[in-house]
């Protein structure tokens, strides 16, 4: 289908969607799109170009420990295809001499310039074959930040990808600000244009989708360009883009960012792209451990992915990066598998599938745990005497001994006295010695 640009005199910031002294809306066209999903799809990493913009940078050492472990996580058959880099320091040129002398396949390493031709020299020279390339499809920047009209901008767009597929580079076209874009003023013809390029020059140019202020939903039946399923299926069936050449980039702006992930995939998009603890410009990207989790509810396999290596990344960043984790963030953060309810805790007990929501200590190395305050009661302290101490079922102190009872009373006086803080596992220890020195007499645990 053919699509002619529509140039204008005016920006066309569609106020009716984005009236900035209010919330912006969400407008329900009575139009549904129906779920089409690639026949594949993958994750993609940008935690060495975006996760960057959030933060000092890493070292060149930190860049290639996390770049093993996100090889391992990805697994041999490459879940995690592609991770991305700024090329323009000294250090992010080591950084990606150093990972490129790892000789993995995946994920592969790709670049990240502007939309300056002087750059693809950069490219050459490190040897990538990937590089992304901003281009930016909103009236916001095209009129308000590059001072162009939507011709001048598209003009000067197409020309720097020919100049790139002139000198034998695979680009990615990152369509800044996507779910604020005209999209059949600017995007579809646009678009359709680098969709010629490609094929003139037999190297197929990627498109990502970037959700540059969380504006995206993941609703079928909202309008473009805020609706997610829209805007993966309108570039598919508009302007024949291959699932194989498209990625989508989120941001969490409004909470939305790892669900509109998802639903790029399964509208027809490949390649989701996210960020280490979803760590990332302003509010972060897709977690990366959540489109892992996603991957394999989606796929009902792990495809050859070590999920353990999660909590290795983790303990990683907070070790080494200088990022402290929120307790409660899911699946890494100290308290994610934590209950402090004693009536879950007397579920644990029964059956940690109750209050578990996967095993977590086999998939991830994190057992489930209890934290000991003043509603656990005497379940909540034998569930954390038996997971701290990793006793065995048949070794397991009950909930109604002596012992437990003792040291329930003696959490009880600490909340009788005013203290509104949960008891440390120091404290807790300590107790246990007391009360329970057996314990600490077997072999086993005197290590």
């Amino acid at each position: 289908m053919k699509h002619e640009l529509i140039d204008v005199a005016e920006p066309n910031l569609l106020r009716e969607q984005f009236p900035y002294d209010a919330v912006p809306r969400m407008i329900f066209d009575g139009e549904f799109e129906k779920p089409d999903p690639a026949p594949d799809f993958f994750i993609t990493d940008t935690t060495f170009r975006d996760g960057q913009q959030a933060r000092p940078p890493y070292t060149a050492g930190q860049i290639v420990a996390m770049y093993d472990m996100l090889h391992r996580l990805g697994g041999p058959n490459g879940v995690i295809r592609q991770t991305e880099f700024f090329l323009y320091s000294k250090t992010d040129r080591e950084a990606v001499n150093r990972c490129l002398a790892r000789g993995c396949e995946f994920p592969e390493v790709t670049g990240w310039i502007r939309a300056v031709k002087a750059d693809f020299k950069i490219v050459k020279e490190m040897g990538l074959r990937e590089t992304g390339i901003l281009t930016s499809a909103s009236d916001y920047h095209i009129f308000n930040k590059l001072k162009k009209t939507r011709r001048a901008a598209m003009n000067d767009y197409l020309e720097i990808v020919n100049a790139a597929l002139d000198a034998g580079l695979k680009i990615r076209c990152h369509l800044e600000d996507a779910t604020r874009a005209d999209f059949y003023g600017f995007v579809v013809p646009f678009v359709s244009k680098l969709m010629e390029l490609g094929d003139a020059a037999k190297l197929p140019v990627k498109i990502r989708v970037c959700d540059t202020l969380g504006f995206g939903v993941p609703y079928p039946g909202v309008a473009l360009p805020r609706s997610v399923p829209k805007l993966i299926s309108g570039l598919r069936r508009e302007c024949g883009v291959k699932p194989e050449q498209l990625e989508w980039h989120g941001h969490n702006d409004f909470h939305k960012v790892l669900a509109n992930a998802t639903a790029a995939w399964l509208y027809g998009c490949m390649y989701a792209n996210g960020t280490i603890l979803g760590y990332g410009e302003r509010t972060g990207n897709p977690p990366l451990e959540g489109l892992v989790m996603d991957y394999v509810s989606l796929k009902g396999d792990a495809n050859g992915m070590d999920l353990s290596v999660i909590t290795e990344i983790a303990e990683y960043f907070e070790r080494e990066a200088g990022y402290r984790i929120p307790a409660n963030y899911p699946f890494v953060g100290r308290d994610f598998n934590v209950t402090r309810a004693g009536i879950h805790a007397d579920g644990l007990l029964k059956d940690e599938e109750i209050y578990n929501v996967f095993d977590t200590a086999k998939i991830l190395g994190r057992p489930p745990r209890v934290a000991v305050d003043k509603t656990s009661g005497v379940a909540g302290i034998a569930w954390w005497i038996n997971s701290y101490f990793g006793l065995a079922r048949n070794a397991q102190v009950e909930k109604r001994s002596p012992e437990v009872m003792e040291i329930a009373k003696w959490v009880d006086a600490q909340y009788d006295d005013g203290r509104t803080t949960s008891i440390s596992d120091q404290e807790m220890e300590t107790q246990v010695r007391k009360h329970l020195p057996r314990l600490f007499e077997s072999a086993r645990l005197a290590g």
